[in-house]
């Protein structure tokens, strides 16, 4: 809570006070990449802000809401709820469901990269300074007061414009798009909340269709950007580069693709075994054992007699050969004593 409130903070002053003060960039004389007509306020583009700001805000909450009220829902219907995180780390004091668990963390999340995501896209417009494609319109500067005799030469300052200041600096700041950062930020966390929540069959081909549909908005939103002469194509590229960025890094690294967390209790059992001491079982003997060693009691006295026999033998053996080495009789004579 205390990071989320320092965030918006923070978006607040970008946005609404003159704490950070905007880089005042100049501009070569007739610049023709600055001389496009001013297309008018924003409430009259296509694409309006409040508009854009009320999708983006709203569009999320509602499919995060439905998604993880329908995942609930199966889950209670396949008895699976018992598998499911259940808490948060509170002191053990108080219990919340999944449902809203997950929904809060998934929903404070976005709401969090919302606000990154301007708070980066003003810092850089209050670094960069970068001119609208219309600033010469605003600007209205007086070239021969300025001494614009050739289209080299650089005009720097202030005090070059003679237009209304609020619109001039307004003028200043579209590098990067704020618009197309936000708008394909929202189009890329609720893309990837899909692709990794929603695991229904039949939706091999819904899936790819709504997140295509989703970024192609945001895609759009761009364009007309562009098309109405309000940005550059750097300005929108730098801007679809930091929302995605945002989003894949909040959605991979801080709520693990939308994954829910192993359960505590899960934790505590798998902690316990691992500790556990290593306890000696005793060996039973199997009605199959008991059965071989009945018959190997019946086949060791037969083989005992045989190792008797033989011992005999050979000691039988050696005394013949004694007796015919110290009486010197033939081989043919020592097997006739022998037999």
């Amino acid at each position: 809570m205390v990071i989320m409130a320092g965030t918006v903070m923070l978006a607040y002053y970008f946005e609404y006070t003159d704490t950070f003060t905007v880089n005042v960039q100049g501009f070569f004389c007739h610049d023709s990449a600055y001389r496009k007509p001013y297309p008018g306020p924003e409430d009259s583009s296509a694409v309006p802000p409040v508009l854009l700001y009320s999708l983006a805000a709203g569009v999320p909450v509602l499919v995060i809401i439905v998604g993880e009220t329908a995942v609930f829902c199966l889950q209670l219907a396949t008895r699976d709820f018992e598998n499911q995180e259940k808490t948060i780390l509170t002191g053990d004091c108080c219990y919340i469901n999944p449902l809203v668990r997950r929904t809060v963390r998934f929903l404070g999340i976005y709401t969090f990269g919302l606000f990154a995501t301007d708070i980066f896209v003003n810092a850089g417009q209050v670094v960069t300074g970068n001119l609208a494609p219309h600033f010469l319109a605003l600007c209205k500067p007086n070239y021969t007061a300025l001494g614009c005799q050739q289209y080299t030469q650089f005009i720097s300052g202030e005090e070059a414009c003679t237009g209304n200041p609020d619109l001039i600096m307004r003028a200043r700041k579209t590098f990067p798009s704020k618009e197309a950062a936000l708008s394909v930020y929202a189009a890329m966390y609720l893309t990837m909340y899909i692709t990794n929540t929603i695991k229904a069959k039949g939706t091999r081909l819904a899936k790819p269709v709504l997140c295509l549909g989703l970024m192609c908005l945001a895609f759009l939103t761009g364009l007309n950007r562009v098309a109405e002469y309000r940005n550059h194509w750097s300005d929108v590229i730098a801007g679809f580069l930091v929302g995605i960025s945002i989003a894949v890094f909040l959605v991979v690294c801080v709520v693990n693709n939308f994954k829910g967390r192993q359960p505590e209790n899960e934790h505590i059992h798998t902690d316990n075994r691992a500790q556990m001491p290593m306890i000696s079982i005793p060996r039973v003997e199997s009605p199959l054992e008991k059965v071989t060693s009945v018959q190997v009691s019946r086949i060791q006295p037969i083989e005992n007699g045989q190792e008797e026999n033989s011992q005999g033998r050979s000691f039988k053996d050696c005394l013949a050969r004694l007796f015919s080495w110290i009486m010197g009789i033939s081989h043919c004579e020592h097997l006739q004593l022998r037999q």
